[in-house]
């Protein structure tokens, strides 16, 4: 009923209760949406993050929200007459915050009609030209689907046939002339590149190896001047589902590009097998664009900004990975793969306990698990490594690229440090920062790198230490394809996706995604450099370290603030948790 005193009247310290982390009393209730936006941001963020209801106080990455699923946000918000920007989306986390700034007056408006015509490589295209691989063509992304209805095939041809005029960068066509390469995007062509495959006369045994046969002779079919496209409907039999295989080569197309293109080709069939006439969303800024203004951005003062913070990693002791056997060829035949897994419960305290209690996103506590396990085996603190980003970052004023479909990924270097802590709660504060201090989420690298036509700056970029490891993030692939989809991701292979002869550009690649409820991390390496068991042991290590940052967040100490929560307060970490210890008290 009142608070403990001393005989002098104060507060007496040594009296009160011990503080439960959150006691239930001041746990935050459900308030539900009123205001008529506050319900549609509401149904948008279930509908996106596959909740049953969302309250105007949750936090959309406490929820499991990544920057990812943001874009879907976005545009749903768009559709529904509400303008959102991704940023508005960070700084306003909560449906009550983002209510307020949601605006009913789209400004910007896209070329609806056919774009065509020549356009600047952007960064990302000029480092896969620059990578000098050995067959250009064969470097793709593909997705194999089983097909939970019968697909017509005339229906889906023309379902193609408008998705090559709605999404202008798939008629690409990227020429050499004079050692140097020129991309044009070309006049639409009735002509679908789609195949119908009949497998219905082998044996249902059989039927596995020869689809996977199938998708790699289509995966080694594409042409970068002719054909960036195919699709391949191949009939099973009777009372089995069929497959959809698409493949796209990665010039064109990328993780977020992919949510787009399958909601569209299940929006536009659903709409013709219906009788009516196909209506996608309207059409945001085009890729020729984007690609026009970002050569324009990397001549401005903004731009050129970024070059102290980049400079700084010459300033880091980085030093090369450790490898079993020295001199081998790294190419992609050489390539194995180790894959481990999260549990569904692990995956859920990942995504929606981890990140309230230090205010952190996903990629920040994957990439503090990451260092850990590095240092493990390396024994340094430090670890170089290429980050891989959407790349779709508000840096062009007059740019939506909510719904747009091309290669947009941003590639940049940052050196990570634990700094020798073995808390969970201090590297995860240290890395923290460390990631929130890049520029832009990192897009203002590649565009330097590539595109600045100062070559003083170009040349000192140009000279820094290159990573030997990327990392990669790719989101929760579960809300591609939900369940009342028509379709779902096949079991089976759909073959290689890079060329036997092309090199492979780190010595360690790890990919990270959520299927089916679990984080699963792919760690790719050469046979010619590792040893399957050295990969193992450190996909293992990292593991380990990820479930003590989860095991650490749900404990009663696993809470704290970092310096960029509070951006106009200029304090260091030290001076914060000072200021933060007075506050409780």
């Amino acid at each position: 009923d009142r608070l403990p005193l001393t005989p002098n009247g104060k507060v007496d310290r040594k009296a009160l209760p011990e503080p439960d982390r959150i006691r239930p009393e001041f746990e935050e209730t459900y308030i539900a949406p009123q205001t008529t936006v506050e319900k549609q941001l509401a149904g948008i963020w279930a509908q996106v993050l596959g909740l049953e209801k969302v309250g105007i106080n949750d936090k959309f990455f406490e929820l499991g929200g990544d920057s990812i699923l943001s874009f879907q946000v976005i545009s749903k918000a768009n559709l529904a007459g509400l303008y959102l920007t991704p940023k508005q989306l960070f700084q306003h986390q909560t449906i009550a915050e983002l209510a307020t700034v949601a605006s009913t007056n789209i400004s910007m408006s896209a070329e609806q009609g056919l774009v065509t015509g020549s356009f600047p490589l952007t960064p990302i295209q000029r480092w896969f030209f620059e990578e000098n691989f050995s067959n250009y063509h064969h470097y793709n992304q593909a997705v194999l689907l089983e097909v939970q209805q019968a697909l017509n095939p005339v229906l889906l041809e023309q379902v193609i046939h408008y998705l090559l005029r709605h999404h202008d960068v798939l008629r690409s066509q990227f020429i050499q002339e004079s050692s140097k390469w020129q991309a044009m995007i070309g006049e639409f062509e009735q002509v679908a590149p789609i195949t119908v495959i009949d497998l219905s006369t082998l044996p249902p045994e059989s039927q596995s190896a020869a689809i996977t046969a199938t998708c790699s002779e289509l995966q080694a079919s594409l042409n970068l001047s002719r054909q960036l496209l195919r699709v391949a409907l191949l009939n099973l039999g009777i009372n089995q589902h069929n497959r959809l295989f698409i493949v796209i080569h990665h010039l064109v197309v990328d993780g977020v590009s992919w949510r787009i293109l399958l909601e569209d080709l299940q929006t536009a069939y659903a709409q013709l097998s219906q009788g009516e006439t196909i209506k996608l969303p309207p059409k945001t800024t085009s890729f020729k664009q984007w690609a026009d203004q970002l050569q324009q951005y990397a001549q401005s003062a903004l731009a050129q900004e970024e070059m102290d913070y980049w400079l700084q990693i010459r300033d880091q002791p980085c030093s090369s990975l450790p490898v079993d056997y020295p001199g081998g060829n790294n190419i992609m035949s050489s390539a194995g793969s180790v894959t481990v897994t999260l549990s569904a419960e692990e995956t859920q305290a990942l995504l929606q306990d981890v990140p309230a209690a230090y205010r952190t996103q996903i990629n920040d506590v994957l990439l503090v698990a990451l260092v850990q396990a590095f240092a493990k085996w390396t024994g340094q603190t430090t670890l170089l490594l290429d980050l891989e980003g959407h790349g779709r970052e508000e840096i062009l004023t007059d740019a939506d690229i909510s719904r747009t479909i091309g290669w947009f990924t941003s590639l940049f270097p940052i050196v990570l440090s634990v700094e020798e802590t073995s808390n969970p709660g201090e590297a995860l504060k240290i890395v923290k920062e460390q990631l929130r201090q890049i520029p832009n989420r990192g897009i203002g690298y590649g565009v330097l790198y590539y595109l600045n036509e100062d070559r003083r700056m170009t040349d000192v970029l140009r000279s820094l230490p290159k990573a030997e490891v990327i990392f990669n993030y790719l989101g929760q692939l579960d809300q591609v394809l939900n369940t009342s989809s028509m379709f779902k991701f096949a079991s089976e292979s759909d073959g290689s996706n890079q060329s036997d002869r092309n090199h492979r550009s780190y010595l360690l690649e790890i990919d990270g995604s959520i299927i089916s409820g679990q984080l699963k991390l792919q760690w790719r390496y050469s046979h010619n450099l590792h040893k399957q068991s050295t990969v193992e042991t450190l996909a293992q290590g990292f593991i380990e370290a990820l479930r003590s940052i989860i095991a650490h967040c749900q404990s009663p100490e696993g809470v704290g603030f970092t310096p960029s929560d509070f951006p106009l307060v200029q304090l260091n970490q030290t001076e914060l948790d000072l200021a933060l210890q007075q506050i409780s008290f």
